[in-house]
Parts: C-alpha cells; sequence; structure tokens
C-alpha cells in the first residue's frame, strides 16, 4: 500500500456519536417552517457566494448545531489534510499507487516549477500538451488542416467511453449556445446502433475521427474506431476520393484519424501518426479528465479561449476549496450535509435538477463521478467499511422532471437530497406575449424548492373546500431537503466551477468514509467476463463453460438469431 495514513473509522469517534444523540433528538422534531420561523437570519448564514456561483443551504435539514458537529467530524477525519495531500501530490490512490493530480490539469502556466511530483513538473507537462492541443485545434478550425481530397474538416467523430465521453459530450452540449467550429458527433456505446445513428448523412471527406482511450486497449472505443475506420475507408473508396492502394489508404487514415492516448505503439499500428497523439498522465483518472486531453474535439469545436475560460472556473474552485476554512467551505458543507442524509437520514439516492437545458447532460457525467468514485465497500486500506457509502445521483432537467417523478420526491417515502441548479440569465430570452418566458422557467426552480421545503398542511388543503376523504392525498408534509446554486450566465468559467465543485464534494464524503475515490476496480469484472462469454456465441465448447443461466440466453440467442 501507498505510504498514506489507515483511514479514520469515523463511526467510532465521538464526533459521529454526537451526531447520532443529535439525529436523535431532531428527527421527528425539526422541521423547516420552524426553523424559518424561529431564525429570521437562517438564509443569510446558510447562503454563501463563490465567484459568479450563489449557494443557498437554508432548505436542507440542519440547524446551527448539525453543522458544528458535522464540521468536527470532517476535522476528526482529516477531510483537510487529506485534500492537501492531494493538492500535493501524495499518493491517496492506494490500490494503484498514485498521485491524485486532476487539480493540476488547470493551473496556470505561472504555477511551472512550483509543483514536482515524483520527478515531474506536472504544471510543465500539461502546458506543453495544452499547447499542442490549441496549435491542432487551430489548424482545424483555420482549415489549414485537411482531409485527403483537400477539403475542409466541418465534423468530428468523437469516439470513447465512461470518462472519455461522458465528460466531452456533456459540456459540448452545455456551451451549445455557444459558436463552433464544428460540430462533433460523439459514440460511446458498443452497440452497431450507436455508430449507425451518428454517422448517418456525414461526409467522410471532410470528417476528423479523435479516438479516446489512454492505452489504447479498451474494448468498447477500439471496436467502434475500427468500425468508424471501416466507414470511413469504404465511403471514401465509393465516392471515388481514394483508390484501393496501400499508400493511399494509410494517408486517408492519417489526415482523418487523430488519438487521445499515450499508447504511441498501438496508434501507429492502427495507422494514425504519433505526432497527432495527445497523452496524459496516470495521475489523472477517466472520470476527472475532461480538462487534459479528453477534451479535444471541445478545443476543436469551441477553441483554445473557451477551454482556458473553462479551465479557470475549475481553477478557482480549486483554490477557494483548497484556501477556505472547513466551517466556511460551502464545498466541504455540501460534502458533510450529504454524509448527514446518507449516514443519519438514510437517504439512498441524490437528485440533480438543471433548470437549465443545457445541462441536460450533467446528471449523467455526475454519476460517473460519484458513483464510480465511492460506489465502494472496502476502505483504502483494505479493510471493509463501516458505514452506508455511496448515493445513487439522478436527475432531469428543469420542468421536465417535474411532470415525470417530482412525485415521489414531494410525497413519497423516501428522503431524497435534491441539488437544484439555475442562472439568471439565458442566451436565448423570449417572450410569451408580455410575459418573460425564462422568469416563468425559474418561477418553476422557486417553486419547487419552496413546496418541498415548506409543503401543504391539511387546514390548507380544507380550506381550498377539498372534500374530507381526499384531504390526505393533497396534503405535502414539507421537509424536503434541497440545495439551491444560482449562477449568473452559464459561461464555460461557470461550468468548469460546477465540475470541480461535485468533484470535491465527492472527496470530502470519500474521506469521511475511508475510500478512496479514485480507483474503480468494480468495473473491471464484467468486461473480463464479456471477453470470455463472446466466443460461446459460436463456439459450443466456450458455451458449455458458462453459467446455466448464461448458457440459456446464448441458446435464446442462437435460436432466434437472424
Amino acid at each position: 500500500m501507498a505510504n498514506v495514513p489507515a483511514p479514520i473509522d469515523a463511526t467510532q469517534t465521538p464526533e459521529w456519536s454526537s451526531l447520532q444523540d443529535h439525529y436523535a433528538k431532531m428527527k421527528d422534531t425539526f422541521t423547516l417552517k420552524k426553523a424559518f420561523a424561529n431564525d429570521p437570519q437562517r438564509v443569510k448564514k446558510l447562503s454563501y457566494d463563490v465567484n459568479d456561483l450563489h449557494f443557498d443551504l437554508s432548505k436542507n435539514l440542519v440547524d446551527d448545531e448539525t453543522l458544528r458537529l458535522l464540521v468536527a467530524l470532517g476535522k476528526a477525519v482529516k477531510v483537510e489534510e487529506r485534500r492537501d495531500a492531494m493538492f500535493s501530490g501524495v499518493h491517496i490512490n492506494t490500490t494503484e499507487d498514485r498521485a491524485v493530480l486532476h487539480t493540476a490539469l488547470r493551473r496556470p502556466a505561472s504555477d511551472e516549477g512550483k509543483f514536482i511530483v515524483d520527478g515531474q513538473d506536472t504544471v510543465k507537462d500539461v502546458h506543453e500538451v495544452l499547447d499542442r492541443m490549441y496549435a491542432f485545434a487551430d489548424r482545424v478550425r483555420s482549415g489549414e488542416w485537411k482531409g485527403v481530397t483537400g477539403k475542409q474538416i466541418t465534423d468530428v467523430i468523437s469516439i470513447g467511453i465512461g470518462g472519455s465521453d461522458l465528460g466531452p459530450v456533456m459540456i459540448y452540449e452545455a456551451l451549445k449556445s455557444l459558436p463552433r467550429a464544428v460540430d462533433v458527433h460523439y459514440v460511446s456505446n458498443i452497440d452497431p446502433n450507436d455508430m449507425a445513428e451518428k454517422v448517418k448523412g456525414l461526409d467522410p471527406e471532410t470528417t476528423l475521427v479523435i479516438v479516446v482511450s489512454k492505452t489504447f486497449t479498451t474494448l468498447e472505443t477500439l471496436t467502434n474506431a475500427r468500425e468508424v475506420r471501416t466507414w470511413m475507408l469504404d465511403q471514401l473508396k465509393a465516392q471515388g476520393a481514394i483508390d484501393g492502394s496501400e499508400a493511399k489508404t494509410a494517408e486517408a487514415i492519417e489526415k482523418h484519424f487523430v488519438a487521445v492516448s499515450t499508447n504511441a505503439e498501438e496508434i501507429k499500428k492502427f495507422g494514425i501518426d504519433p505526432a497527432n497523439a495527445f497523452g496524459f498522465w496516470n495521475w489523472v483518472g477517466g472520470r476527472y479528465s475532461v480538462d487534459a486531453a479528453v477534451g479535444l474535439s471541445l478545443i476543436v469545436a469551441y477553441g483554445p479561449k473557451v477551454f482556458e475560460e473553462l479551465l479557470s472556473g475549475f481553477h478557482a474552485m480549486d483554490t477557494y476549496f483548497l484556501e477556505t476554512p472547513l466551517e466556511e467551505n460551502v464545498v466541504a458543507l455540501m460534502g458533510l450535509i450529504n454524509v448527514w442524509y446518507a449516514n443519519f437520514y438514510g437517504a439512498e439516492s441524490h437528485a440533480i435538477l438543471p433548470y437549465d437545458q443545457y445541462l441536460h447532460r450533467f446528471p449523467a457525467y455526475l454519476q460517473q463521478l460519484t458513483m464510480e468514485s465511492n460506489g465502494k465497500s472496502t476502505r483504502w486500506d483494505g479493510t471493509p467499511v463501516t458505514s452506508k457509502t455511496g448515493e445513487i445521483y439522478w436527475g432531469e432537467p428543469g420542468t421536465n422532471g417535474q411532470h415525470s417523478f417530482y412525485q415521489l420526491i414531494h410525497q413519497g417515502t423516501h428522503v431524497i437530497p435534491a441539488d437544484f441548479i439555475a442562472f439568471v440569465n439565458t442566451p436565448n430570452p423570449n417572450k410569451d406575449g408580455d410575459q418573460d418566458v425564462h422568469e416563468v422557467f425559474l418561477a418553476n426552480f422557486l417553486a419547487q424548492t419552496k413546496a418541498l421545503a415548506f409543503g401543504k398542511t391539511a387546514d390548507e388543503v380544507r380550506a381550498e373546500g377539498t372534500a374530507e376523504w381526499m384531504v390526505p392525498a393533497r396534503v405535502f408534509e414539507g421537509n424536503r431537503p434541497t440545495t439551491s446554486i444560482f449562477g449568473e450566465e452559464l459561461t464555460p468559467y461557470a461550468l468548469g466551477e460546477l465540475i470541480a465543485l461535485y468533484e470535491h464534494i465527492t472527496f470530502v464524503e470519500g474521506t469521511v468514509w475511508g475510500l478512496d475515490s479514485y480507483d474503480q476496480w468494480g468495473v473491471e469484472l464484467g468486461k473480463q467476463l464479456a471477453k470470455k462469454i463472446t466466443p460461446a456465441f459460436h463456439d459450443d465448447a466456450a458455451l458449455a463453460d458458462q453459467d446455466a443461466s448464461t448458457k440459456a440466453l446464448m441458446n435464446y440467442y442462437r435460436a432466434h438469431r437472424k
């Protein structure tokens, strides 16, 4: 194991016992209605401004004592010390014996020489790759980089999966109000339907493919890469753009394929010029890599300046989290409050509800970030966890969710903390007659958090003339916890802040639970078994080695395969 102190068992600390006692006293007596009535300063005390984001934690099931005890727990398990260790390059990823330095990806060039980790000037190396990516993107955007027939690139296919796809897709969609030089089509699923739909209508002569795989061995990514290579070459031949010669085929691959990978040998075997490969480092986990070379498609689409603004937002939130004392640190407090709900209120899921259509892929992005990081039952020293860990993250944007699953949040039997995210200004203002449509939208944002917090009593329902037998169905008990995050507008900078915010919330939770939030062994077994199962589709000997259920399903497949 890396030279990292063993995790402190939070459940054995006096602070955890104090929280248990505190929960026992407040679970049946605390209501948000009373909390607001009894403390006129509640909103002011529980509101925080970080750069251009505003946080309102006042509708959470906490009081002054709750926060004091949660901060004490954070200090008892040494959140601040582990945070500092992470930022300085200590190998806190114990199972892989690696530093965790995604924060170095967004440090300014002026920090070169200040963060030498394992003999590597991390910031210098990061900016060398960034400069290469920016130069490449400028060539594509300007038309200097051309396809094999001399035409300018108009479309990009980005092939990756997991962290090599979810981040770029989410950011690409989030920034769609900005002008872009090319359209990007993301392919991740190995299902042939995904590829078939993404290449429809594309001209291979003006299409560039970015293959994103750190090792260049990821099964899904390489299968899709080979599939699109076949499509590309077949289409170019059919259009008479290239002949079937080996030289022209090699030229077409070189001009239409680049890689985000560090495996130069495999890149070259595929036909990609290693000079057109952009790598990153083992101290960057896949789900933390969108601000590394994994974001190449974003730079090509939106340009280096936009990507720099994104990185600045990341770094601003990093700096705030690193430098702000725990008791005043809204990032740390959000993580600790999530622990409060998961371990004391028994909450198992967490809703992310962005009131901005451009953020429609943000919940999916956070699913990997949080659930791959903290979905574990072993602590960083190999010992079993001593409490529930992880949260199930889910959500949909805006009023769509209101007409779908909000019923469960309002009146169901589950405690579901929810983060509401909205922006004051929209890039697409519109009116319905004299009514500002964005204000109608934001009214729903505000109304939902109000309804969840304060509910509606039986007497209020009766006062509306409701028949007595129907009153219980129309009562809203309230006391459903929410956090409101308001931004000025969804800029690249604000988006970078939001992503870093949830990275560090995840870190805080993982530290309390004693987890290595930066490995992901749980994804490996299924991938290994898939390689053993694949031959069984046609090989009876391989089929014989499978379990009874797999055999039965395989036989069903064989019987119905057309």
